[in-house]
């Protein structure tokens, strides 16, 4: 690749190469950056785009290749040497330190000092304060970071960023846990950032967003850089085909089954202060939809019903025959099954390995009396057996879960909750975070699934995905059932917003 001497570049990476044992991670990658630009970084996961930005940000060290920054040929070998080149990176998961205030997490390790080597407060507030003033934050330098929203809180790592004088500012998944109008937030934030001349990396598997926030993208495969486009001249199927190398014929791979008996019914579910007379019924072979915004109830339902938070009042009926849920084990007992939209928390023991962690559920099975003696040979089999059909990407059943992408993670949940026969499967946000290749992969096995006969219950706060993979969708809003729509022919976008939008409380001024 040759440098363009007509036009100047903040950042070029010139024929990196990163390998690990037994992989080439990253294969001769070529990366451009100019000033005031907005580059979006897409790939599905495992595709390259973190050892890229870790090599950037001095967290790894290149094998081959060569780093220029304004012009001038670069050795990162650690974060430090990054940091002192003007480069900054904001993770998904924040470095803030709750306790302390927002100035102090901004300063840290950089206070400013007076004379006789004591912090000088007052500067560090002054200078937070102007920070924060010019990126329109409704908060102050002394506000303690625990205190703030998780906008808020990737706000603060902004601050921090540009408190070094960062020129070029790394952003991964940034918008994975904002609200539409936090993201929206975010974007002015980023507008102000070009404005400034600053440089911004957005690493994102929303593609909406790559459209909407973008200047160029840069699309890697398999740790190979496939193309560098403009935005505006580039489609979303675009995007698709070069991410995954192949034309995705139907985003949403949808089968339509007839439907068997009533599986599942709620009657008059409620808990005060969040879920008001949730009632319907979900049949054997289908996909439920629920819709809804933010705030409207969705995960409190699906946890009031699997047992994981308690209800007031209401009733659950399996396969005809009421059920006392009163914890999970009561839900599993009855066949039900949910993947929480927090694998990491509650879906997934981290550190421990994808055979422990599909057979948890199922423990007391594999139990050998009177010792209670774990079968290994029986844990393996069942683990196996889900690790295959699931197509699970990794070397072996013992590779810790923590080091699996995201959408492996999922699979790894999927797989624990089908050890256990479950018919009734509740999925809260089943591809949140889960690149567009991995996506199509949880589709295609939510059709396995309802072709055996398995109802499933699916949140979701993709519209595409709810209209795409829904036999009948339900609308929530502020913890009531406001919409049930049964036609296929009338899933539409605005009807659903509507119903969305049917109880929202009035803004207070």
């Amino acid at each position: 690749m040759k440098k363009d001497d007509k036009k100047p570049f903040v950042l070029m990476m010139e024929g990196i190469v990163k390998r690990f044992p037994g992989v080439i991670a990253l294969d001769r990658v070529d990366f451009t950056l100019y000033p005031g630009e907005v580059h979006v970084l897409l790939g599905e996961n495992g595709a390259g785009k973190s050892t890229l930005m870790k090599i950037l940000s001095g967290a790894y060290t290149k094998d081959e290749g060569r780093i220029f920054i304004s012009n001038q040929e670069v050795e990162i070998g650690d974060p430090r040497t990054a940091q002192d080149l003007g480069i900054a990176i904001i993770y998904q998961e924040f470095s803030l330190i709750p306790h302390l205030t927002v100035a102090e997490n901004i300063f840290i390790g950089r206070e400013p000092r007076k004379k006789n080597g004591l912090i000088d407060w007052e500067v560090m507030k002054k200078s937070t304060q102007e920070i924060l003033k010019e990126l329109d934050a409704d908060f102050g330098a002394l506000t303690l970071v625990k205190e703030l929203s998780v906008a808020n809180q990737q706000l603060t790592e902004i601050a921090k960023a540009i408190s070094t004088n960062a020129q070029i500012i790394i952003m991964d998944e940034p918008t994975a846990t904002l609200t539409p109008h936090e993201i929206d937030k975010l974007f002015s934030i980023i507008r102000r950032l070009q404005d400034l001349n600053k440089s911004i990396i957005f690493i994102s598997h929303h593609l909406e967003e790559a459209k909407e926030i973008g200047d160029r993208a840069t699309i890697l495969r398999d740790g190979k850089r496939v193309a560098t486009v403009n935005v505006n001249e580039s489609t979303i199927d675009d995007f698709i085909k070069m991410m995954v190398g192949r034309t995705l014929d139907e985003q949403f791979p949808k089968i339509y089954i007839d439907h068997g008996g009533e599986y599942l019914r709620v009657e008059g579910l409620s808990r005060d202060g969040f879920l008001e007379d949730i009632s319907f019924s979900l049949y054997e072979g289908e996909v439920l939809g629920v819709a809804g915004l933010v705030g409207a109830g969705r995960t409190e339902m699906c946890r009031c019903i699997f047992g994981a938070d308690p209800k007031t009042r209401g009733r659950i009926y399996v396969l005809g025959e009421e059920v006392i849920i009163n914890t999970p084990k009561d839900a599993i007992k009855a066949g039900i099954g949910f993947l929480t939209e927090n694998r990491k928390e509650e879906g997934l023991v981290l550190y421990m390995n994808i055979r422990e962690n599909i057979t948890l559920p199922i423990l007391n099975s594999l139990a050998k009396s009177p010792l209670k003696i774990i079968d290994k040979n029986k844990q393996i089999e069942i683990s196996n057996e889900y690790f295959n059909r699931l197509n699970i990407k990794a070397p072996s059943l013992e590779r810790p879960v923590n080091e699996l992408s995201g959408g492996n993670q999922q699979k790894v949940v999927l797989a624990k909750w089908l050890a256990t026969n479950s018919k009734i499967l509740i999925f809260d946000e089943p591809t949140r975070g889960i690149d567009v290749g991995a996506k199509v992969e949880i589709y295609e096995l939510m059709n396995e699934l309802i072709k055996q006969g398995v109802a499933i219950l699916m949140v979701s706060s993709e519209m595409p995905e709810i209209i795409g993979m829904s036999d009948r969708i339900m609308v929530m809003c502020n913890g009531r059932i406001t919409g049930l729509i049964d036609d296929r022919s009338c899933f539409d976008q605005e009807l659903i917003m509507r119903y969305a939008t049917a109880y929202r409380k009035k803004e207070v001024a």
